[in-house]
């Protein structure tokens, strides 16, 4: 038998570029209040979310989004669309049912040769896809995989509800995952937890096999987001703090050690409590819930697209999240250039 290389060397999956995309269309806390009883203090105070974007357009969905920030990703990374092959989309507002997002994206986008599906574990799914792509290159069955984090929260959210509907936003974020040159560069580890019991406190009530449309769940406003605030904040306030300082302990690792936190963006408040479990300052806290509010999947994706530019090769960054599930998640990343 012949052996071309080490074949003891294991290897490492690099994010080797990232693109987002956001719609024109803004949704002001100003906006808000002239739909539901709320106010710009009360919204920002709890939430630091002051705008949100929004897709408008008859027929557009979340596979529109996430075909443009592809299409830029390839051209900023000189690949071309039939090189690439495995499409990971991670979202909760698929265009519909079946066939899978990432399927829609892929026609779209002109990847003849790639293969595609969904994963959905709502705001973690993104770092779930992540994994899942990781492994694909890990393993040496592709070279070139993207991830998309992307989702059309507007078409699930109740502009009647005060207390879901300044939370939410549209839009998506796209990462090519290349095998790494260096072992030192890359996605060095992620963890992945999950707590089924949660479900009650955050889901979409009708529209599955459990309880399918119907006249009835239609006029009782059941497609849309359900939310129990308190036990939800109360979870991922500890949940999603509690993942990124085990993958800190993990790695011996010291908030100094750490070049950028990149948490998922449901709550400043929130965040600012996984950061000071991390012993992380502000500065190294990547932030856009202020200007975009939660996208769900999108998040992460859409805070390294906006900070690429501060990043350097080698750079240590932790990414987190929590979602409805629940799920929670975090990554360590060493930045590839």
């Amino acid at each position: 038998m012949l052996y071309f290389g080490n074949p003891m060397k294991k290897i490492k999956a690099k994010i080797a570029g990232v693109q987002g995309y956001v719609p024109d269309d803004v949704l002001s806390n100003t906006d808000l209040e002239k739909m539901v009883d709320t106010n710009d203090e009360w919204i920002q105070s709890r939430t630091g979310i002051s705008e949100r974007r929004i897709l408008k357009g008859e027929g557009l969905g979340t596979s529109d989004m996430a075909k443009i920030a592809v299409e830029q990703l390839l051209e900023k990374t000189n690949t071309k669309p039939e090189d690439v092959e495995l499409l990971i989309c991670a979202t909760v507002t698929p265009d519909m049912v079946f066939p899978a997002t990432a399927n829609i994206i892929s026609d779209k986008a002109s990847l003849k040769n790639a293969a595609s599906f969904d994963v959905g574990a709502a705001c973690s799914g993104f770092l779930y896809a992540l994994s899942v792509g990781k492994q694909f290159i890990e393993n040496n069955t592709y070279k070139k995989v993207i991830v998309v984090g992307a989702d059309k929260m507007s078409s699930i959210v109740d502009y009647t509800d005060r207390t879901t509907c300044v939370l939410f936003g549209d839009g998506a974020g796209a990462i090519l995952l290349e095998p790494s040159e260096s072992d030192d560069l890359g996605v060095q580890d992620i963890i992945l937890k999950a707590d089924g019991s949660g479900r009650h406190h955050l889901h979409q009530k009708a529209g599955g096999s459990v309880r399918p449309a119907s006249i009835e769940t239609v006029k009782n406003r059941e497609h849309f987001i359900y939310q129990e605030g308190a036990p939800v904040f109360k979870f991922a306030v500890t949940r999603m703090a509690d993942v990124a300082e085990e993958m800190m302990l993990k790695h011996n690792l010291t908030g100094d050690d750490v070049a950028w936190l990149v948490p998922h963006q449901a709550n400043k408040r929130i965040i600012d409590a996984t950061a000071r479990r991390m012993g992380l300052n502000a500065d190294k806290v990547m932030l856009n819930i202020g200007k975009f509010g939660n996208t769900t999947a999108a998040t992460i994706p859409l805070c390294l697209w906006e900070w690429e530019n501060k990043l350097n090769q080698g750079d240590k960054i932790i990414l987190t999240a929590f979602g409805g599930g629940f799920t929670w998640a975090s990554a360590l990343v060493h930045w590839a250039y």
